[in-house]
């Protein structure tokens, strides 16, 4: 029987996790916003100083059975810093194919990008979600997530394109 391993993203899983990027984008119904290209997370996660870390969901298949291995999802991440609470760790995307789903590979991902929170010393582990996706909000309710537009009233806001080169006075 073939087993799930999560493990740290290589350079050569690129293609792979872009494929799932834009599978994700299609998904959230935001595919016009995809503008990465493989290329630009290579340099961006595999270089000097990485913008960024990941791990990947791989499909081990049994011994004996003739496919490969599978990436099947990812998890990608980077860290933050609060001026309350110090050291946090961001989950800007986590996928898992469709016909994976519900094997808890999710689950592991997260608890995998919890796992290297902690050992990094971070005290909060962050990620965001759209309203509509009810089982991945109930998801992260039942592993323990607090709401924070719930609980304490946060709204999210970005600068992007022509507002941001404004507001940089360019």
């Amino acid at each position: 029987m073939a087993s799930t391993r999560i493990r740290e993203a290589r350079e050569s899983d690129c293609g792979d996790i872009m494929r799932m990027i834009r599978e994700l984008a299609e998904f959230e119904k935001l595919s016009h916003q995809v503008k990465i290209s493989e290329e630009a997370l290579q340099a961006d996660g595999f270089g000097e100083n990485p913008f960024f870390h990941c791990l990947v969901a791989e499909i081990i298949p049994a011994p004996g059975e003739s496919q490969g291995s599978l990436v099947v999802g990812y998890g990608l991440y980077y860290f933050i810093y609060s001026t309350w609470t110090g050291r946090n760790v961001y989950l800007e995307d986590i996928y898992v194919m469709p016909q994976y789903r519900g094997q808890g590979i999710g689950t592991k991902i997260i608890k995998k990008v919890a796992e290297v929170a902690l050992n990094k010393g971070c005290s909060q582990f962050r990620l965001a979600v759209l309203d509509w996706n009810k089982k991945a909000v109930n998801l992260y309710k039942f592993l323990g997530a607090q709401d924070l537009t719930e609980s304490e009233g946060w709204l999210s806001f970005r600068f992007e394109g022509e507002a941001m080169k404004e507001l940089a006075g360019r």
